[in-house]
């Protein structure tokens, strides 16, 4: 089979295709034929070998930790009526789960069938990106009369959250990094009033002032930040005395700089501080209904499967809309 394998830590064109032996399911697993193979941030800090979250892998591997496609074979205790259903499924907190490939086991616990209607490039995102969603928007509790400001708000997740909280009855101040982010974001929500959603390109000179104008008297209750360094500090400048700033990463590489006497309290999703999470499969079970119901619909930023290496660089550059799959 294909797969895409790394033999040496380093930029992404360490990525290769490789042919390898077909893997066989094990007992309680399944073989998946994969369709979608969700890529994520952390793919790109284990494929330059720094350290973080999860232990580096031994070379060669096969990263990825998210698939979607149809069941082609079942192993030993598995119910053979599984063979030919679609399914996405969340590999784990691991460094080499073998997602980027176009045979993957997977142990039958994990796999979700995907809803009618449903693509698998949506599946993959719902159950990685997705949960993360419904964890970050669970601690903001964004409700009506909220002035909600999202970083990264055309990414895999801030698209949701921007969803998430004009359903809400929250007024959303949305930055996004370029104009061709704005017009994606925008045309995902036809219609939106325009009292709700202002969309700011945060690289563009004076966009700080006009959130500050799109907030209004009080500045923003809650504030949405996944990026740190500099953008997420500038984005947590414009809570209000008692607003609550959610954090649940640094994608710049930095944290937010919280001031010793922010007017505004830190919710931690990752990090010290954080609350451990214990209900994966039922978010991510959450997230796919919310998909497959139409409240929820994910931008996605497909990359075809043997273009690996500019999925990660695009990732990497923050040239992404949406969540990165290869198809």
């Amino acid at each position: 089979m294909d797969a895409i394998r790394l033999h040496a830590f380093g930029p992404p064109e360490n990525l290769v295709l490789d042919e390898v032996p077909d893997p066989e399911p094990g007992l309680g697993q399944v073989l998946i034929a994969g369709r979608a193979h969700g890529v994520h941030l952390l793919d790109t800090t284990l494929r330059r070998g720094e350290p973080g979250p999860l232990p580096l892998p031994a070379l060669p591997t096969i990263p990825g930790r998210e698939v979607a496609g149809s069941v082609a074979a079942v192993g030993p205790g598995v119910d053979p009526a599984w063979i030919g259903r679609r399914v996405a499924a969340h590999l784990g907190a691991v460094p080499d789960g073998g997602g980027y490939a176009r045979l993957v086991v997977a142990p039958l616990e994990v796999l979700h069938p995907i809803p009618d209607g449903l693509t698998e490039a949506a599946a993959v995102a719902m159950i990685g990106t997705g949960r993360m969603a419904t964890i970050v928007l669970d601690a903001a509790q964004v409700g009506p009369g909220d002035r909600v400001v999202i970083t990264a708000a055309a990414g895999g997740l801030g698209n949701l959250f921007v969803q998430a909280a004009l359903r809400a009855g929250a007024r959303v101040v949305a930055l996004v990094g370029g104009r061709a982010k704005a017009d994606r974001l925008a045309g995902l929500l036809p219609g939106t009033d325009a009292a709700a959603l202002t969309i700011i390109d945060y690289r563009a000179e004076g966009w700080l002032e006009r959130a500050c104008t799109a907030l209004g008297d009080g500045g923003a209750t809650v504030a949405l930040d996944g990026v740190g360094g500099g953008s997420g500090t500038a984005a947590a400048s414009l809570l209000g005395s008692g607003g609550r700033l959610v954090s649940y990463g640094w994608a710049s590489g930095a944290a937010t700089a919280i001031p010793a006497d922010a007017p505004y309290t830190v919710v931690p999703i990752v990090g010290p501080g954080a609350k451990p999470i214990t209900d994966i499969y039922e978010r991510q079970q959450r997230a796919l209904a919310l998909a497959a119901a139409g409240t929820w619909r994910p931008l996605i930023h497909e990359v075809p499967f043997a273009e690996v290496a500019r999925a990660h660089r695009d990732l990497e550059s923050r040239a992404t809309t949406g969540k990165v799959v290869l198809v």
